[in-house]
């Protein structure tokens, strides 16, 4: 093909995303990290500081976007999210082209987009892999992380798409309920079964 296949990974908290998207790294895919891009367009000196602080005043200083203030401005008020996405959406889908274009000669690279449902990032990918674990290991994973309640869990769950559907709507699902050693062989399998697809088309 004439560029690579562009693989979407995509998953709720705690299911094991970024370890999944790491073992993908190790197999020589390049990872295109949606989250991280954001971090470093809203850090110190970060391109989109600018317009945040003409959108809404005071959430931004040396140290970058203060979270805690925007999180506060935009929360269960969607004209705000929007207006917010509406900076931040564009300026992560340019970062996204010109590391597709830098990494155009790869059979494949990864696409790691949390909100990939939610937000129609399905749009820009060719196959769609979820990561996924049963509710209980979730569960305990995300409320094993510092200043998480059972509280704020059920919020986050309430943005995201269930994961029953996630599962209906992947290519493949990667399956993080196991031991890491099987899941890194599910993710060499699949990186191989994706790479023979690619070089067909």
């Amino acid at each position: 093909m004439s560029r690579p296949l562009v693989i979407g990974l995509t998953g709720s908290i705690g299911m094991g995303k970024s370890t999944v998207a790491a073992m993908f790294a190790e197999r020589g895919v390049p990872v295109f990290d949606a989250d991280a891009a954001v971090r470093k367009l809203q850090g110190p000196a970060g391109a989109l500081l600018e317009p945040i602080e003409a959108a809404f005043p005071g959430t931004t200083g040396p140290d970058g976007l203060d979270r805690a203030a925007m999180g506060a401005l935009v929360f269960d008020d969607p004209e705000a999210l929007a207006r917010l996405e509406s900076i931040v959406h564009p300026a992560v889908a340019e970062r996204r082209a010109a590391f597709l274009l830098e990494h155009g000669s790869a059979p494949m690279v990864l696409f790691d987009i949390p909100l990939l449902f939610e937000k129609g990032g399905a749009d820009v990918v060719d196959v769609i892999v979820v990561v996924s674990a049963p509710a209980a290991i979730q569960r305990a994973r995300v409320l094993a992380r510092p200043g998480m309640t059972p509280e704020r869990f059920a919020e986050i769950l309430e943005l995201q798409l269930p994961d029953v559907e996630k599962r209906l709507r992947a290519d493949h699902v990667i399956d993080t309920g196991m031991t890491l050693e099987q899941t890194r062989a599910a993710v060499a399998d699949l990186v191989k079964k994706l790479g023979s697809e690619a070089a067909k088309a």
